[in-house]
């Protein structure tokens, strides 16, 4: 029986659910088919899974075998699950819950916190490097480790977060990275005993960080009979992209969350496998067939982003590390990847921001280039020759977009604006009147990126309403999921950042022996590590749609050579 028109999930029975169909190629139409589960999507770099899956929701709830207000879609990162709901507000199905994990478990943990903890929610720790200061200066170690230093704060608490995510207890830290491929820069004793610390300074401050919120929500579900059955009937459909980068506490949220149901769609691709220092593994994503005997598997093979020439290069890297499965190329023919050579890193970036430039002055966008670099001590470089050259960036995970000041103040003005807006005059002209004092600074890529938003929105059929307060309405969600727009500004970011996002053109700088590879991997030789940076080169390959600029520093990268760009 079909759901009931009212909610926006069904608009003309069968029609409604051939034209969710139509848009699909053959493989991605097979996955919105398979509307109950179990279903395993392996999907490689820009095949359409977003589409895929958002499709297949859309068509469920259309013929009437998923009640979109009791789906939960998952992905892990704020821009990934802004995207999943833009696409499902356009497919009629704007109930959908799309969020994040942690975002999903957050909810439910404030929720129910009242009456399952009592008292006051915990304050939620948005960073660590505070909090991580007062446990080295606690642990007795403040003259051997560097509060001041934040590289090394930064390598703390990706331990810390790794062991959390493992739940691996302090007591039990030592031990367990004896067992770890990669080990960690600072030593596990030092770090035992500063993560022993930390836990207490949080329990002190009565404060939790974003791993305590998917311990703690597992516990709850886990321990708290009601609160369980609530939520399993809040929620009964469960799709999950990125399954390779589940996390063993992940895993067992997920578990809690679907009890001894079987209705759930997981996506992934194993040559995508990049976070395994966060305590991410593919091994869920492996093994679903081994859990779920009867899932449906299907494969995405097609791609949609890149020219035949990226994706040869990048089908050639996969063969030789035996990651996953090939792709087949749709695009327009371009130019096969470009490989440059430099005797240094000064020669280097100038040599790419001299492309740049040009590029820039023959009309392309911005917004159409990226950097990317292995490490954030390599961006800092180009971050700094971009200041002197005096062109526009954006540093992906610095300051976040709805922090910075412009953006603040600008919001401030339109939410007052919007409670009484201008009679006979169009939202979005009203906007630009709104923004009109905010673009005549310096800094005027923040309010540009959510003029542009507004634009695209106001074209948007799905939107609605069309007014001030239904564009406040989309920008509160966004500050919420920390979902900013696009600005239009050359992005920088390392290659774990840059994952889940494209651009037209992108500069792949670093390509050297002891940098892509790391050191690490290159005198240790442990296949486990070279295996992990190879996929992150696959990452870095696959961002780009057309034009793909890889550079080097002397002795280039072996992954060059193994993608056949180098003899």
């Amino acid at each position: 029986m079909a759901l009931d028109n009212s909610s926006g999930n069904s608009i003309g029975g069968d029609i409604r659910a051939e034209e969710i169909l139509a848009a699909l190629d053959n493989d991605q139409r097979a996955v919105a088919l398979a509307t109950r589960g179990p279903v395993c999507v392996i999907a490689g770099a820009g095949t359409g899974k977003t589409r895929a899956i958002t499709h297949r929701i859309a068509y469920a709830a259309a013929i009437g075998t998923m009640d979109p207000q009791k789906v939960l879609a998952l992905t892990f990162t704020s821009r990934a699950a802004g995207e999943m709901r833009t696409r499902l507000r356009s497919l009629g199905v704007p109930t959908v819950a799309a969020r994040t994990v942690h975002a999903a478990a957050l909810k439910q943990l404030i929720y129910f916190w009242p009456t399952v903890f009592g008292g006051r929610v915990p304050e939620l720790m948005t960073a660590k490097a505070g909090f991580i200061g007062e446990a080295i200066n606690r642990a007795g170690l403040s003259g051997e480790l560097r509060a001041t230093s934040r590289e090394l704060m930064r390598d703390i608490a990706s331990e810390i977060e790794w062991a959390k995510v493992s739940q691996v207890a302090p007591e039990d830290f030592v031990d367990e990275i004896s067992k770890r491929t990669q080990k960690p820069r600072v030593s596990a004793e030092k770090l035992a005993k500063v993560y022993t610390a930390y836990e207490s300074v949080k329990k002190q401050e009565l404060a939790i960080d974003f791993e305590d919120v998917l311990l703690l929500t597992a516990a709850m579900l886990e321990e708290e009979r009601t609160v369980r059955e609530r939520v399993q009937d809040q929620y009964r459909y469960f799709t999950i992209d990125e399954y390779q980068d589940i996390s063993p506490v992940q895993q067992r949220l997920i578990n809690a969350w679907l009890g001894t149901r079987q209705d759930i769609c997981v996506v992934g691709d194993p040559a995508q496998t990049i976070y395994s220092f966060a305590g991410a593994t593919p091994v869920f994503l492996n093994s679903f067939t081994q859990r779920f005997p009867e899932a449906e598997v299907i494969r995405l093979s097609t791609g949609y982003r890149s020219t035949p020439e990226i994706t040869f290069a990048a089908n050639s890297l996969l063969r030789h590390g035996a990651m996953g499965q090939e792709l087949v190329a749709l695009n327009d023919h371009g130019t096969k990847p470009s490989v440059d050579g430099y005797s240094n890193e000064e020669a280097e970036i100038a040599g790419v921001l001299g492309e740049i430039t040009a590029l820039l002055q023959s009309g392309t966008q911005a917004q159409e280039i990226a950097i990317l670099a292995r490490t954030n001590n390599q961006l800092n470089g180009v971050e700094r020759a971009m200041n002197k050259a005096g062109l526009p960036y954006q540093v992906r995970n610095t300051e976040r977009f709805f922090d910075r000041q412009d953006v603040r103040d600008f919001l401030k003005e339109f939410r007052r604006a919007s409670v009484l807006p201008t009679e006979g005059v169009s939202w979005i002209d009203e906007l630009r009147t709104i923004a009109q004092p905010f673009l005549t600074g310096e800094s005027i890529d923040g309010i540009a990126a959510l003029l542009h938003l507004a634009r695209e929105l106001d074209a948007d059929s799905g939107f609605s309403p069309k007014t001030l307060r239904g564009y406040l309405r989309e920008i509160e969600d966004r500050v919420q999921q920390n979902n900013p727009p696009t600005m239009p500004v050359v992005t920088l970011a390392t290659l774990h950042a840059a994952k889940g996002l494209e651009w037209e053109r992108v500069f792949l700088i670093g390509a050297s022996e002891g940098i892509l590879p790391l050191e690490a991997g290159v005198t240790g030789q442990s296949d486990a590590v070279i295996d992990e940076e190879r996929r992150l080169f696959y990452v870095g390959m696959t961002r780009a749609k057309v034009d793909l600029h890889i550079s080097h520093r002397q002795n280039p990268s072996r992954f060059l050579r193994e993608a056949g760009l180098l003899s």
